[in-house]
């Protein structure tokens, strides 16, 4: 991994958690100062699928309570129903390839929602808010 200098002036007290903690952990304050800098950086988007990157990244612009909007949404009911349904006839045997491959659409369209819900988590958390716990969180109808 290449690197890049920086220069940056801290406040006083940092510096002498930085170095108690170096010290405590026997690690070069560099090190510490890098998994800081990284453990507080927004969630990163190298993982996602390509398609959504762009669509992750651009929801770091939003306010708190547009990414909550997104975080709370829930899957369409007809869209859900009709999943169980071709899983059912999956598991019948009764499946043609078109509507394997609908099966198909419908799950990475679910999974999508998913990684955009836990994204929009993710940044919410980011930013400071404390989540709600799961009892809190609305059920599927």
């Amino acid at each position: 991994m290449s690197s890049q200098q920086i220069t940056i002036e801290l406040p006083e007290p940092v510096m002498r958690q930085l170095m108690r903690m170096a010290a405590a952990t026997q690690q070069p304050i560099e090190a510490l100062i890098t998994q800081s800098v990284l453990s507080n950086l927004p969630p990163s988007t190298d993982n996602a699928p390509s398609e959504l990157q762009a669509e992750l990244l651009a929801m770091q612009r939003l306010s708190s309570e547009e990414l909550y909007a997104i975080a709370q949404t829930q899957t369409a009911t007809a869209a859900s129903d009709r999943q169980v349904e071709l899983l059912e006839r999956h598991e019948d045997h009764q499946f043609t390839s078109e509507e394997r491959q609908e099966l198909s659409r419908l799950r990475q369209a679910a999974d999508h929602l998913m990684l955009r819900k836990a994204y929009a988590w993710a940044l919410i958390r980011w930013r400071g808010h404390k989540l709600p716990a799961l009892s809190d969180l609305p059920t599927p109808a």
